[in-house]
């Protein structure tokens, strides 16, 4: 007796389409949170189609573009939360306009990638820091 098995519906990985995290996910990613979460999903669209030596130039940069406002900050003596929200929108701008378009093609064709998962990690993330820094500053520590 021959057992029947369920055929599932062909995947975007046996099909040979990509799945990617879109220009806007990756600019809403650098906005609300900070150009490194934005590039870690720009980092993981390379990883998926080989692009391992641009997915480390991808990291490197949105690490400096992270690090830009606290630098800036320094040098002119004013809070970082001044500068933060001008420099993600750059960042982002660099990372989903730029990058983006430099390393995929507008004829490349792809799934769109869940942002449930990055997302969640991204608030498991931010909400403590962004909790301790209310704590610490209202208890003057």
């Amino acid at each position: 007796m021959e057992i029947e098995t369920n055929k599932l519906e062909n995947t975007s990985e046996q099909n040979g389409i990509p799945q990617f995290y879109t220009k806007k996910a990756i600019f809403g990613f650098c906005i609300f949170f900070s150009s490194i979460f934005g590039g870690i999903l720009l980092m993981q669209n390379l990883k998926e189609i080989g692009m391992e030596k641009e997915a480390k130039k991808i990291l490197k940069t949105s690490i400096i573009l992270t690090i830009i406002p606290f630098f800036i900050a320094w040098l002119m003596e004013k809070e970082v939360s001044t500068y933060t929200l001008l420099t993600n929108i750059i960042g982002g701008l660099v990372l989903s306009e730029f990058y983006f378009g430099l390393y995929i093609s507008k004829e490349q064709i792809f799934e769109k990638k869940k942002i449930w998962k990055p997302l969640l990690i991204s608030l498991l993330i931010t909400i403590p820091l962004i909790a301790s820094a209310i704590y610490f500053a209202e208890n003057n520590l």
